[in-house]
């Protein structure tokens, strides 16, 4: 089959690391694979390189942007359009809401036979003004309509878009986030070495986040907790990795505050070194104020490291209380904090947990799985499509 996936921009971020390993499998499952992305990178690093080495035709749209711009979003659609045109693709399987959108439009257009989203985080979400949400979500069900079926990387996914009108649950089929699960593993030689390297004593315990340093990252949230937290267990030391716009911010408020000594950030680093990092941290805390399925928690139980959440979007599904770590009411930095205080004083806790979250996801998560899932849906989609009545439709 010739599958073409189409992404707003080839960013270090999780939609981003999903679409790329999708690539790649289907390359060497014997498909023909374009990846069609716009031009945009900025601090969060980029995944062109990874996209290369992936085995599939690259193409950069350039009118293909995050912002909502009218003319360059026509001109967007108009190339994507000109692109099915040319290549004539079986399937049309878009990622992220700009090209979710404009992606889905140019393909039935040109009557590609099989349009498939998948739903990485809903674009419109509590962080959001209620116009903002009123706006995309309008958008989203107009897309809905050109939409053969919906892939949602958690359940949570699929339940906050069928509330939202977008389409009825029949429409949806859940396929998990997939890993690269076989290099995520302990090694106390790396746990040694990145805690040296962070300046981390032997009874300290690393409170890690693997996020951009952005807004609705849960940056603010974890800084609201770090005051009580650190005046019970003073031994916490909290590890940033990531780079983004808000950094100097984030800088400045620890330095007013005077927790500048229980941070460490640690910067940008390529997605090849985030399973060796991993390694230094003793829980994994993910405040994101939206996320369809936070893959570095994830990573951090294959690593067998427990995880604090928020309970929103696809975080409960892996973070399982008493198995995988420790839920917290979405916002509450008190309860934050109360958790932060309960995993960092009990190894033991941490180590039982740990053990379990591997366990679980060494079996949810296997990219290997996820690239299977979405060849037999590709191939049940076709084969349904070649067996239609004339003027029948997905």
């Amino acid at each position: 089959m010739h599958i073409c996936h189409v992404i707003t921009r080839l960013i270090i971020g999780g939609a981003q690391e999903n679409t790329v390993l999708t690539c790649r499998g289907l390359v060497e499952r014997s498909h023909r694979v374009t990846l069609i992305a716009g031009p945009e990178i900025g601090p969060e690093g980029s995944l062109w390189d990874q996209a290369s080495e992936a085995g599939c035709e690259l193409v950069t749209v350039k009118s293909l942007r995050r912002a909502v711009q009218p003319l360059s979003d026509w001109r967007a659609r108009r190339e994507l359009q000109h692109i099915f045109e040319r290549v004539r693709p079986d399937v049309v399987h878009t990622h992220s809401s700009k090209a979710g959108i404009v992606g889905r439009s140019a393909a039935a257009r040109v009557g590609v036979p099989v349009i498939i989203h998948t739903i990485h985080g809903m674009s419109f979400n509590r962080t959001q003004a209620k116009a903002v949400q009123v706006f995309y979500r309008f958008l989203e069900r107009q897309a809905a309509r050109h939409t053969s079926v919906f892939v949602s990387v958690a359940d949570a996914m699929t339940d906050q878009a069928v509330a939202a009108g977008l389409a009825p649950g029949d429409r949806f089929v859940t396929i998990r986030s997939g890993m690269e699960i076989d290099r995520f593993a302990p090694r106390a030689d790396l746990r040694d070495r990145f805690r040296r390297e962070w300046g981390v004593a032997d009874d300290q315990v690393v409170v890690g986040t693997i996020a951009r340093l952005f807004e609705n990252k849960g940056y603010e949230d974890i800084i609201a907790a770090m005051p009580s937290a650190v005046a019970r267990q003073p031994k916490l030391k909290f590890v940033w990795i990531g780079d983004g716009a808000r950094r100097v911010r984030y800088q400045r408020q620890l330095e007013a505050m005077g927790f500048s000594d229980h941070v460490h950030m640690v910067g940008l680093i390529s997605p090849d070194e985030v399973a060796s990092h991993l390694n230094g941290f003793d829980i994994v805390l993910h405040a994101s104020r939206w996320e369809g399925l936070p893959r570095a928690v994830v990573q951090g139980l294959l690593t067998e490291v427990p995880a604090i959440s928020f309970d929103n979007d696809g975080a409960p599904e892996v973070v399982i209380p008493e198995e995988t770590g420790i839920l917290v009411p979405y916002g509450d930095t008190r309860l934050l904090a109360d958790a932060i205080v309960t995993l960092s004083a009990d190894a033991e806790l941490r180590r039982t947990l740990g053990r379990r979250g591997r366990t679980r996801c060494a079996t949810m998560f296997d990219w290997r799985m996820m690239v299977a899932d979405l060849e037999a849906l590709y191939q049940k989609l076709a084969d349904h499509r070649s067996h239609e009545a004339p003027g029948e439709h997905l």
